[in-house]
């Protein structure tokens, strides 16, 4: 189904939260740290992270926030975990580029659905090309049988 990096700098939240995405599909791997999962995902980009707000070092809204300006990495959605349960985190971590926050513990229902919503199926160019055509193809053919749209007829 994907790949899921979780990043939290508690051990037994990790071995948790890592037990059931397995149970439910997900490859994953899981880290201490801002710094190891930069490392990880140099190595191999997941589909998702889960990324523990309060953090050593470098939190999880910076590490959010570094992974949403790079070109290379901005399209992985990212899910900030906290057990704060403050209006303030919530929009530093939004305003960070998250793509959704869980409020610690999260239930089992919500990491079994929020996955499957966020991970998209990764589209090459050539697929891309393919889903373009029925869309331009209707127009085009439109434009071909009306005299009145002169710019898109084919003959």
């Amino acid at each position: 189904l994907g790949r899921v990096l979780i990043v939290d700098d508690d051990l037994l939240v990790r071995e948790t939260m890592r037990d059931y995405i397995e149970h439910i599909g997900y490859a994953v791997r899981d880290v201490g740290s801002a710094e190891e999962a930069l490392a990880e995902i140099a190595k191999e980009a997941p589909d998702l992270v889960l990324l523990d707000v309060r953090m050593p070092r470098i939190t999880g809204i910076d590490l959010c926030r570094q992974l949403k300006r790079d070109p290379m990495t901005h399209l992985i959605p990212v899910v900030l975990l906290t057990a704060e349960r403050e209006l303030d985190s919530r929009v530093a971590g939004l305003a960070a580029g998250a793509d959704d926050y869980f409020t610690k513990p999260v239930p089992p229902r919500e990491l079994d659905a929020r996955p499957r919503s966020l991970i998209r199926p990764k589209r090459g160019p050539e697929d891309l090309e393919e889903a373009e055509s029925p869309i331009t193809s209707p127009a085009l053919t439109v434009g071909a049988r009306d005299p009145a749209t002169p710019g898109l007829s084919q003959s």
